[in-house]
């Protein structure tokens, strides 16, 4: 289903909400020392950490205007407050039938800087699909075979078995690519150091590498393939769980924002900037490493 950018906004202040929760959670631990919340200090440790994770996301978006510019044809016009929904590959519940690499997938690969004080840097991809709402009527304004043009377009978002003679898939990908800044707090660690919880807090920005196949009315589509074509910012608040040290599971409430420019189409190119509300699910494997302390 594709949410109103009145839910985008909640979960906007969703998010930007945990923050405030992360730094209460070390007031706690100064407050009550008796709280563990680290290693004890007469145990060595590693300066530092390595990490990589894999995992799952879905995401809901916000209504997005696509220009198109075909010079050659005439065409200059807007699709106007478009409905875009995600396609998550798992279709009626059919797990892990398909290759993992199909459904939307994402990975992180990190490394701590200084884990006394929670510092790191981490790569931060996200394979998601944006297509438009199934069966959708799109306002068409501007100009059409160099005539003005101001009407309804119907969309289809499956390409097989479709009587729409239009279609527009980031299906093999929107593709989000960040560059992010971490930031870690420690929550909870028992005492045999079998269970650590941590809050983090993730920031960044890099560029999108979509995969574009497009067709509008009777024109051929184009060659469908991998593009850089934009650039996108993301704010991320993660909760993590780490099992026996070096196993972790992280569930994440990220937010998104994309641009994409100049993207190739058939005798022509594509924009669009639309916003993305992400749920994330990972299962990763943590790596002390560095010099002992």
């Amino acid at each position: 289903m594709m949410c109103s950018l009145d839910f985008v906004r909640k979960k906007m202040v969703f998010v930007v909400m945990l923050f405030p929760l992360f730094g209460l959670a070390q007031q706690t631990q100064q407050i009550n020392p008796t709280v563990q919340t680290s290693t004890p200090k007469n145990k060595k440790v590693r300066k530092h950490e390595l990490y990589f994770s894999w995992g799952y996301n879905k995401e809901w978006y916000t209504q997005s205007n696509v220009s198109v510019s075909q010079p050659s044809l005439g065409n200059s016009f807007t699709f106007a407050n478009v409905k875009g929904v995600d396609h998550p590959g798992w279709e009626n519940e059919q797990f892990f039938t398909k290759a993992l690499s199909i459904p939307q997938y994402n990975y992180r690969l990190g490394y701590i800087i200084n884990r006394e004080k929670g510092w790191g840097v981490e790569i931060n991809f996200d394979h998601t699909k944006w297509l438009f709402d199934d069966n959708q009527m799109v306002h068409i304004k501007g100009k059409l075979n160099n005539q003005p043009v101001d009407g309804q377009v119907l969309f289809a978002n499956t390409v097989e078995g479709s009587d729409s003679s239009s279609y527009h898939y980031l299906n093999n990908g929107a593709n989000f690519l960040l560059f992010n800044v971490v930031k870690r707090w420690s929550l909870f660690m028992n005492k045999k150091e079998t269970i650590r919880i941590d809050a983090l807090g993730k920031f960044g920005m890099g560029p999108v590498i979509p995969h574009v196949q497009v067709k509008y009315f009777d024109q051929p589509q184009n060659d469908p393939h991998f593009q850089l074509g934009g650039w996108n910012v993301g704010l991320e608040a993660d909760l993590k769980v780490t099992f026996f040290q070096y196993v972790f599971l992280e569930y994440g409430n990220k937010l998104d924002y994309a641009r994409y420019t100049n993207l190739k189409i058939y005798q022509g190119t594509d924009k669009q900037a639309f916003g993305t509300y992400e749920m994330i699910l990972n299962l990763g494997i943590s790596l002390p490493v560095g010099k002992a302390l």
